[in-house]
């Protein structure tokens, strides 16, 4: 079965893929997220050339050729253009053989604890624990995540005195039994971190991410050396190389690769493999509710070392408009703090058609 056209519907925001084999199976997937428009560019010129005539259903080391083809371009955006392909034909597959793609991967359907994610540092310390504890209620999370400093923020806080508000705030809102974790976007320097870090532990915080830029895994590493909980990270990396330097140096204590910026769920087993080698969970970045939570969804319920949750971003029109109206349904409804992984073949999921008939539409086939 070979792949004998390429499609691509999107935005700026996001582009979802439509992969077409020979016999007319078709799967859907997803470039990563922002910026989309150029990464579709991307997937035309970069991926498209090398994968069709390719094997539909077999296409691990069409991933690496591609990899190697385009060696003068390795980086973000070649991955986040691979990731529609990746996941498209993942989604094809599962369909060829009536089954989910968590099923594939050796997983089973069904029930997954999520952690509400919160994306706002624009938000006072008090609204934020309002709207958990509203969250907490009505839907049933037993885990949160909030943000601390400023993104890549030179140890700068959004507004003075807010990291030490939210921290002891919200932990103090939502009480015992709630996991709490903490993001810090690449804010600060490691004595900085450290400080934080111990504030985040006398307030029963358990997870701190990204703690210093993420890019310097030396000073990550001297975080964790001196924090008792789990300091976390990765959700940017997306080579190889770069992943066995951080396990290597021992930089965190759990990983987050994102499958769309690492180029798909063939790239991010990967990834998965290597940190089980070292003894590492895996709880993947999914910041928004594009198809990359799914993907995430049937990730976790198949590999041997998942984390305890599903990262759900908990953000609707007002900061993420373009995600609205992207499927029929709502494949991400919270019941008791869980998501389901369906049964359904593929991912399970359907895009809305009205979203695809006002997209930008780009094909590449066998005939061109």
């Amino acid at each position: 079965m070979k792949i004998v056209k390429l499609e691509t519907f999107g935005n700026e925001f996001v582009t979802f893929v439509r992969a077409t084999s020979d016999t007319g199976a078709t799967g859907w997937g997803q470039l990563s997220t922002y910026n989309a428009d150029i990464t579709t560019t991307i997937f035309h010129r970069q991926i498209a050339p090398h994968a069709l005539g390719t094997d539909a259903l077999d296409f691990a080391d069409t991933l690496s050729l591609i990899g190697e083809r385009e060696h003068k371009y390795p980086g973000s955006y070649l991955r986040r253009a691979m990731a529609g392909l990746d996941t498209a034909l993942w989604d094809l597959r599962g369909k060829v053989e009536g089954k989910p793609v968590v099923s594939l991967l050796g997983g089973t359907p069904g029930p997954l604890r999520a952690y509400a994610s919160s994306m706002k540092r624009d938000i006072t310390p008090k609204d934020e624990a309002a709207r958990f504890l509203r969250l907490r209620d009505e839907q049933g999370f037993t885990a949160f995540k909030w943000r601390v400093g400023r993104e890549c923020g030179r140890d700068a806080d959004e507004w003075p005195g807010r990291t030490k508000e939210v921290i002891e705030g919200v932990a103090a809102a939502l009480g015992d039994g709630i996991d709490k974790l903490v993001d810090a976007n690449s804010c600060y320097s490691p004595g900085q971190a450290i400080r934080v870090g111990h504030m985040l532990e006398d307030n029963g915080i358990g997870h701190f991410e990204e703690p210093c830029p993420y890019w310097e895994y030396e000073q990550t590493a001297l975080v964790r050396s001196e924090l008792a909980l789990d300091v976390t990270g990765g959700e940017q990396d997306c080579e190889f190389a770069t992943w066995s330097r951080m396990f290597d140096l021992g930089a965190v204590d759990i990983a987050q690769p994102d499958v769309m910026y690492m180029g798909g769920i063939t790239r991010t087993l990967e990834v998965c493999r290597m940190a089980q080698a070292v003894g590492l969970k895996v709880t993947p970045h999914a910041a928004n509710l594009s198809l990359v939570t799914m993907c995430t969804m049937h990730l976790l319920k198949a590999i041997p070392n998942a984390g305890k949750y599903l990262e759900l971003s908990i953000e609707g029109a007002d900061y993420y408009p373009w995600q609205q109206g992207l499927f029929q349904g709502d494949p991400y409804r919270v019941d008791g703090g869980q998501v389901i992984v369906h049964d359904a073949p593929g991912w399970g999921i359907e895009i809305n058609p009205e979203w695809l008939a006002d997209a930008t539409y780009q094909v590449s086939d066998m005939a061109g």
